[in-house]
């Protein structure tokens, strides 16, 4: 393995965006992200020959390491974590070749000092420059240290020769709030532009999310239907089946709604109700996700209790196993009210939704994990059936299933055989792996590739993070003044609370039980 800093690795480049040459540094390369995440998606990316010809890895921490000593570490982490294993060796052996360490603190310039050099030296002999890719993969109470600090020697510049081959990478959570958020954004732009930032939401780099505006786009049979006119409600859930694992003091800090509905969710509840973007551009269909952002009712404060409902799990069964509550966890409060789960309604005041509520959920140690968007078209009158056997008619429920069985169904009625003239539901299914019989990328490995093109497309512009910190802060606000007396109030295992049943009983509807 080669350690001289001028030696890249080489791949087949394709047409395209592709840049020449990339050097990619990970601030927080000793933690978890990087070895779960960001190392095995590379290692896929070189597998299939889909990174820039030249190349090189930078990793960043305050751990002592040697460049031998965190190629052996990031060796262990492909082999555990990566989607194809660590399968080839002379692939492996290339793409070590690549990787290097730089040990610094985040707060001193020392160290940055040190990296710039390092860095520099991978600009001499290429007869293009590497676009520069700075990931931070940090604690986001030093996002802003570390963008400041990369600016203050000169890693990061404005001016319009830096612009278009420097990239900052930011993980979410981004901000705890609107004020911290819009606090962060105003600290990014003293020195950098907004086209060199890149926030990441690795929900967005998934097949099936990705596929959302090529389903409504792309089909002109759905368009017709996706509106306030056919439409009844819209769920959208996110379930998980684990608890806070070792993330017990990032929890207490965060609960269900920092950590999933400002983000996640709100970005699918975006894709499936937006406009038409006027073309798949970074900008057009930022534009329009925010748009949609500005049209979704607010919720005041003295509406939260009429609009939201919370919880918290209890000990109960996963799997057949026993689990402990979520106040049992390490590094939880023996009497923490933070919510695990929350179920909120949005309304959207525009010409497509007028009247269509959106109820969107979310919870840890819940029945199955899942993750989907449920289109509940209205039902039809029953008229033509009243002399049938038939006491109720199903709607039909359009289904885009993003996590774990990726595809899409779709329900509807059918006369079964026989003489008599009966309805019964059917669905029609599409699933990606039978379709293409091959792994899809991960998250990661897509988002990774379109930041070395310069494809801000799948992530998040600052207004559309603030105007969603809008949207989410009167609940979080109101919940934190409100304690809640009856936590835990549903069993790990279940479906959540039964406070939630009842909130979408009273709109006479039932949540689906996927």
């Amino acid at each position: 393995m080669s350690s001289d800093p001028h030696a890249y690795a080489t791949t087949e480049s394709s047409q395209g965006k592709r840049p020449h040459a990339c050097v990619l540094t990970i601030f927080g390369a000793s933690g978890d992200l990087t070895k779960r995440k960001l190392i095995p998606a590379l290692y896929n990316l070189v597998l299939e020959r889909r990174l820039p010809e030249h190349f090189a890895v930078i990793g960043y921490a305050r751990s002592e390491m040697s460049h031998e000593a965190f190629r052996e570490k990031m060796r262990e982490a492909v082999s555990e974590f990566s989607r194809t294993g660590l399968k080839d060796q002379v692939v492996w052996d290339q793409f070590a070749s690549t990787l290097y360490y730089v040990q610094g603190d985040y707060d001193r310039s020392d160290g940055y000092e040190r990296l710039k050099e390092f860095i520099t030296g991978f600009d001499h002999g290429s007869r293009v420059p590497p676009v520069r890719v700075f990931y931070l993969a940090t604690p986001p109470n030093l996002y802003g240290m570390v963008i400041q600090n990369i600016a203050a020697v000169g890693l990061v510049s404005k001016e319009s020769d830096e612009e278009t081959r420097t990239r900052v990478v930011i993980e979410k959570p981004f901000g705890n709030d609107l004020q911290t958020a819009q606090e962060l954004n105003r600290k990014i732009h003293e020195v950098l532009d907004e086209r060199q930032v890149y926030r990441i939401d690795h929900y967005l780099g998934k097949e099936t999310v990705q596929n959302i505006m090529v389903f409504r786009f792309a089909n002109a049979v759905f368009e017709p239907i996706w509106n306030r006119r056919y439409v009844d409600h819209v769920q959208i859930t996110a379930a998980e089946t684990v608890g806070v694992e070792n993330r017990g003091r990032y929890y207490e800090k965060s609960g269900v709604v920092r950590d999933m509905f400002q983000n996640h969710l709100l970005q699918l509840l975006c894709l499936t109700a937006m406009e038409p973007p006027v073309g798949f551009s970074a900008d057009s269909v930022r534009d329009e996700k925010g748009k949609l952002l500005k049209s979704v009712r607010p919720i005041a404060p003295e509406e939260v209790a009429s609009v939201a409902v919370r919880g918290q799990y209890g000990p109960g069964r996963i799997d057949g196993k026993e689990v402990v509550g979520y106040r049992q966890e390490p590094d939880v409060a023996k009497d923490s009210p933070t919510p695990t789960y929350a179920a909120i309604k949005f309304v959207i005041d525009n010409w497509r939704w007028e009247g269509v509520p959106f109820y969107l959920r979310s919870g840890k140690r819940l029945a199955k994990r899942v993750t989907e968007i449920a289109i509940q078209f209205k039902r039809p009158p029953l008229l033509l059936f009243r002399s049938c056997a038939v006491d109720e008619l199903n709607p039909n429920v359009l289904v885009i299933k993003i996590q774990p069985d990726e595809g899409v169904s779709l329900t509807f009625e059918v006369k079964p055989p026989g003489p008599e003239l009966c309805v019964s539901p059917l669905s029609l299914d599409f699933k990606y792996e039978q379709a293409f019989g091959n792994s899809s990328p991960e998250a990661y490995e897509t988002l990774l590739e379109d930041c070395m093109e310069g494809d801000s497309t799948l992530f998040t512009r600052h207004d559309w993070v603030e105007l969603a910190w809008s949207l989410v802060d009167p609940i979080i606000q109101t919940w934190q003044i409100s304690k809640p007396r009856d936590f835990p109030n549903y069993a790990a295992g279940s479906w959540g609370p039964k406070e939630a049943d009842d909130f979408l009983h009273r709109d006479g509807w039932r949540w689906r039980r996927p």
